[in-house]
């Protein structure tokens, strides 16, 4: 699939579509050019958290005996998605802080649109999965096992991003069919999908009727999927006659529900919102939301508010500290030995 892309790709670094430029500018934070130092350091900050926090998950699910059920492998499964997310994105914007030419290949652009886009359908058809997960627990706890079994994990992680990857696929060969002639500067902070095509100066209407039925097929589903699963979900709770009760169910998808509300949120106001002038500048400072705090947030989402995961977290912490201890003594008493001789 790779490969296949590059071809295309190829093709249109020849000129093959009458293209003339060969590389697009990244405008990104432009106006903020006296804030660059703090970004850069804030972003520095951001990404190390986000791959720190997440690939920290990620080993305590595995390594964890108690925590390998089905909720704990689609979140394992989602800190490895937010992972590729953030490092689709932010390595390239930190170092656009530190230099004057902010340029990206159109290789390179294409290829990170490819990466973003399929990323952002498998979160979209993950956290969906995700809530089906948390329904079947409350509203069918007896049926748990046998409707949430491996066979239905796996088919439902393959199954996603073999979709993502072939919509995208198709949109990418489409994009790179488009003609280029100039201005070459991509108002945003990295390769969306609607700044790009506002480039092209050739017709891009049939590019973007595609895009939203793949979109709408793609998107729409799992989004509908989420809501009826909490509809059904708060329905239940609501039933249950005990507070403590209530509290104990709504604590085991209140996690997940802050994290859809948070990216979902975010991403219909950027892509909803008519692309304007005036409103370009409120969807890039909302596009920060779901591209680049929300990989940072779910880790802290998952850690604070589920008791298993703070208590394998309390768990693991104390296993290291004390095979530290251990060592530091066998390091002292051989000191001490090799002294005496």
């Amino acid at each position: 699939m790779i490969l296949f892309l590059q071809m295309q790709i190829s093709g249109f670094d020849k000129g093959e579509n009458g293209t003339d430029i060969t590389e697009f500018i990244l405008l990104g934070f432009g106006k903020l050019e006296e804030f660059w130092m703090l970004l850069f350091l804030v972003f520095v900050m951001i990404y190390t958290l986000t791959i720190t926090g997440n690939v920290l998950i990620i080993i305590l699910i595995v390594s964890e005996q108690n925590l390998h059920t089905p909720m704990y492998y689609f979140l394992a499964n989602l800190s490895c998605l937010e992972v590729c997310y953030s490092s689709t994105i932010l390595p390239k914007m930190i170092a656009d802080f530190l230099k004057d030419s902010k340029s990206i290949s159109i290789w390179g652009c294409f290829m990170q649109l490819f990466c973003f886009g399929c990323l952002v359908i498998v979160e979209c058809y993950l956290l969906s999965v995700m809530s089906y997960d948390r329904f079947v627990a409350i509203c069918k706890p007896l049926h748990y096992s046998m409707i949430m079994n491996n066979r239905v994990i796996f088919v439902c992680i393959a199954s996603s991003w073999l979709c993502a990857a072939s919509i995208l696929v198709i949109i990418i060969c489409l994009v790179a069919q488009l003609s280029f002639c100039g201005p070459k500067e991509i108002d945003h902070f990295f390769c969306d999908f609607s700044p790009l095509l506002q480039l092209s100066c050739t017709d891009t209407s049939h590019v973007r009727i595609l895009a939203l039925i793949f979109g709408s097929i793609d998107i729409l589903p799992p989004f509908i999927l989420t809501i009826a699963s909490y509809v059904c979900i708060i329905t239940a709770i609501m039933r249950i006659p005990s507070t403590t009760g209530r509290q104990k169910a709504f604590a085991t998808c209140s996690s997940h529900l802050i994290v859809v509300t948070i990216f979902y949120g975010t991403l219909m106001i950027v892509y909803i919102l008519p692309d304007t002038g005036t409103l370009r500048d409120v969807k890039k400072v909302f596009s920060i939301p779901y591209t680049i705090l929300t990989p940072m947030v779910n880790p802290l989402v998952y850690t604070l508010r589920n008791k298993e995961v703070k208590e394998s977290l309390k768990k693991a912490l104390s296993n290291f500290t004390e095979f530290s201890e251990k060592k530091i003594c066998n390091i002292v008493v051989i000191a001490e030995c090799n002294s005496k001789l």
